[in-house]
């Protein structure tokens, strides 16, 4: 029988032929906690009676959530993090690199990986064809000293998405749309596969809103084919070089496709070509509306950035919006890239009138 991605890859992690239900023991190809989590990581990492984590150059820990620090208690917290890193000899990303999800696709993953991170937001990397998926501090703990993760081998949901996206709609409106229809907890402890067109047609940037929020509806992992615009991605982008393999390939060009036979739980199919804008209204991510159904409401503050749509496609789209136009004195306007590179590619990009 065919197999899904999500069996692919955590089959070839740990070593044999397995199927959703399955329980199993995997290696992981690379870890990350930010400054929230982390620091629960190391105490946990202590209490183990860790002494040498089991690869310094497969784990990297972000200063981002409170960056700078707004407390003594959290410079305490960031100064755990240093000593750690330093000790342990592995990458720590300082306050200003930017924000951890952004930094490990510039950085550290690639195609038909097995990463984990202890940030719910983790599932991003799953655009790149990475099964990427978020963990608590104590399984970050037990696996920087095995370099081990088990796993119950998730269900699979195919989402199909046909269509081309109308002007003024963008990635974060699709899965903003797609999540009002399943539901916060639609689809808790699988994984999803994003396919059609229009997956096909998005830039990366806009791919990664997608598999970012795929943990909105509850997704242990947010899945894509990579093709041409992965690797042409990568190439641009990966400041470290072409590190394309994983600990199970020798090749540059590697991914894991799904096969034609596999068995999914479901398949879903949207149809987007009239998509309007969406919006999620308070207090949940899955009180999804059209914009036009709150047109008039009154607001006091925009912030456009964070792990979803901090990148330069955001800047570029904002941009033109703002471009000749003045914020309403009221209205405090905030942005934030996602990592410094893009905050210094901004500029050159013309994305000044942001």
């Amino acid at each position: 029988m065919g197999k899904t991605i999500a069996e692919k890859i955590l089959g070839v992690h740990c070593g044999r032929d397995v199927s959703a239900g399955d329980i199993v023991i995997c290696n992981v190809d690379f870890l990350m906690g930010q400054d929230g989590t982390s620091p629960l990581a190391i105490k946990s990492f202590n209490e183990m009676d860790g002494k040498k984590v089991f690869n310094p150059k497969k784990i990297a820990m972000v200063i981002d959530h409170n960056s700078p620090s707004p407390s003594i208690g959290v410079s305490s917290l960031h100064k755990i993090m240093r000593k750690f890193a330093g000790k342990q000899r592995i990458k720590l990303y300082e306050i200003g690199c930017g924000i951890c999800h952004q930094l490990m696709l510039e950085d550290n993953v690639s195609p038909g990986m097995l990463v984990i991170g202890a940030d719910s937001h983790t599932t991003t990397y799953g655009a790149l064809n990475v099964f990427a998926t978020g963990v608590g501090s104590a399984d970050l703990a037990a696996a920087m000293i095995s370099g081990k993760m088990w796993f119950k081998v998730p269900q699979t949901i195919k989402i199909s998405i046909e269509g081309r996206l109308p002007e003024g709609v963008y990635s974060k409106d699709l899965i903003l749309y797609i999540i009002g229809k399943i539901g916060a907890d639609g689809a808790n402890y699988k994984a999803v596969e994003f396919t059609g067109t229009t997956v096909k047609n998005l830039s990366m940037d806009s791919r990664f809103a997608i598999s970012n929020m795929a943990v909105e509806m509850g997704a242990k992992a947010g899945l894509m084919d990579a093709d041409e615009k992965t690797w042409a991605w990568l190439k641009e982008n990966r400041s470290s070089g072409a590190i394309y393999r994983t600990m199970s390939d020798k090749s540059d060009h590697y991914s894991i496709k799904a096969d034609k036979d596999a068995k999914y739980e479901k398949i879903l199919e949207y149809d987007v070509n009239k998509l309007e804008p969406q919006i999620a209204k308070p207090h949940t991510v899955d009180n999804v509306v059209p914009i036009r159904k709150v047109e008039g409401t009154r607001i006091d503050q925009v912030f456009i950035g964070s792990c979803t749509n901090g990148r330069l496609e955001d800047l570029r789209i904002v941009a033109r919006i703002l471009k000749d136009k003045k914020v309403h004195p009221d209205v405090k306007l905030l942005i934030c890239s996602a990592s410094k590179k893009i905050f210094l590619q901004a500029p050159v990009d013309n994305c000044t009138g942001v």
